[in-house]
């Protein structure tokens, strides 16, 4: 395959975004076109919601009636993707589909990047983008699914933690 595979948003009947995922997802294994479709997600995020003054944890769509697919875009991928119940076409001029950029997946947060870090808990580190950058602290937890870690740094003579991707600090 000389193309690589491009994230594109398709348009589903609202509230048929899980639906349209899974059924997408039972024809790629069935006609084995994981090679041409390789990833579906449903973008969402985890919401508090106090109701009753009862709080919740509750998933909600970040957007609704989208379902976002990594895939090769040839006339074949295109039809069945197009062609999937529940769904109404790819987001682009004409219903012609455009990938996303870089840029764009980043912000969705729809890849994960692999970093490579060089510092475990314990570690003094060393702030080195975002609004902190060149504050020290100490590091208290390294979350690698989450692509966060906490620090604990000293501001205004009270310790203070933070939370901050892990390509923002680096070992002293």
């Amino acid at each position: 395959m000389s193309e690589e595979a491009k994230w594109y948003v398709v348009h589903t009947y609202s509230g048929y975004e899980n639906k349209v995922a899974t059924n997408l997802q039972t024809i790629v294994e069935n006609r084995k076109l994981q090679d041409w479709i390789q990833e579906i997600r449903v973008p969402t995020e985890t919401v508090v919601e106090i109701k009753d003054n009862k709080k919740r944890e509750v998933e909600r769509k970040i957007f609704p009636g989208y379902v976002l697919v990594k895939m090769v875009m040839t006339d074949d991928s295109w039809y069945v993707v197009r062609n999937t119940r529940g769904c109404t076409g790819f987001v682009g001029p004409n219903g012609k589909p455009i990938p996303l950029t870089e840029e764009e997946i980043a912000a969705l947060g729809v890849e994960k990047r692999k970093v490579e870090i060089n510092y475990v808990a314990g570690d003094t580190v060393r702030i080195v983008d975002g609004p902190l950058e060149n504050f020290t602290g100490v590091v208290d937890e390294v979350d690698l699914d989450k692509n966060k870690v906490r620090i604990t740094i000293s501001m205004f003579g009270r310790e203070t933690p933070v939370e901050l991707e892990l390509d923002q600090a680096e070992r002293l």
